[in-house]
């Protein structure tokens, strides 16, 4: 069973910078598209970043220029750099694979989701 870590989240001063990390834990032949989400309670979960086939294909305006999102496809894993923090994006960030997974065929994985909290 594939699962998707995610690690990175915490507490940080508006202004600052946290980075996020995912992994998936186990074999993933080909990953179509890896991207982040966050979630208010309460409210739907956002898209913020998505990239396929190492293109950036969406990107918030929420965040745009102060977020970035990368990927490392040897690990099978997929980064959020977040700059210039700010109290709006309290919230819990989710990591998502569209990715075949070798004996299961292609699937929809959801990390379980990690807490970014920014102090005013």
């Amino acid at each position: 069973q594939v699962q998707l870590v995610e690690s990175g989240g915490g507490l940080v001063q508006a202004g600052g910078s946290l980075r996020l990390s995912c992994a998936a834990s186990g074999r993933i032949t080909l990953a179509y598209e890896m991207g982040w989400y966050r979630q208010v309670p309460g409210k739907q979960r956002d898209l913020l970043a998505v990239i396929k086939s190492g293109v950036i294909t969406n990107i918030a305006d929420s965040v745009k220029g102060r977020f970035t999102i990368s990927t490392n496809n040897v690990r099978n894993a997929v980064n959020l750099e977040m700059n210039s923090l700010q109290s709006e994006d309290t919230a819990v960030y989710y990591c998502h694979f569209d990715a075949y997974i070798p004996g299961v065929g292609r699937r929809d994985i959801w990390g379980q989701g990690i807490q970014v909290t920014v102090s005013s």
